[in-house]
């Protein structure tokens, strides 16, 4: 793991992480079990149509995977983002996916807390891919809500 300060100030290492999720994404296969919930996610303005799959057991994120067909930012996000919130609390699987959303928005954020998810920290500054890069997140929290009912 790198350092999250390394990661903050080097635009090399920054797109290593991003094209290495991009190209060996994380949990990127869905299983068939009636246990995980499932959300299916799609993009009116770019390739992105995924699913996204989550085993939430006594609060807990047991598991997260991901398939269908997204561009570079979109895979590697949700790549990061199964990385990251695997084996965490709904609470602070909640407050990873809150400081991720500051970053996005260009806001201050906890960079300790999102480790390489960092990586997409100046997507902000493109209007165009925020959207690319909330597509995995904004399924898992709608599994959370789902899993709160």
């Amino acid at each position: 793991m790198t350092d999250t300060k390394d990661l903050l100030t080097n635009p090399d290492i920054l797109r290593e992480l991003i094209m290495d999720h991009y190209q060996y994404p994380h949990h990127h296969t869905l299983i068939e079990d009636d246990s995980y919930l499932k959300k299916h996610m799609a993009s009116d303005s770019c390739i992105d149509d995924i699913t996204v799959q989550a085993k939430i057991e006594e609060g807990i994120l047991k598991d997260i995977r991901f398939d269908g067909v997204a561009c570079t930012i979109s895979t590697a996000s949700t790549s990061m983002m199964t990385d990251l919130l695997r084996g965490k609390t709904i609470a602070e699987a909640k407050e990873i996916i809150k400081q991720y959303d500051l970053m996005l928005d260009g806001k201050e954020y906890d960079a300790d807390v999102l480790e390489e998810a960092v990586a997409m920290q100046n997507v902000y500054k493109q209007a165009n891919r925020i959207r690319c890069a909330l597509i995995g997140w904004n399924a898992i929290k709608g599994l959370i809500e789902e899993s709160e009912k």
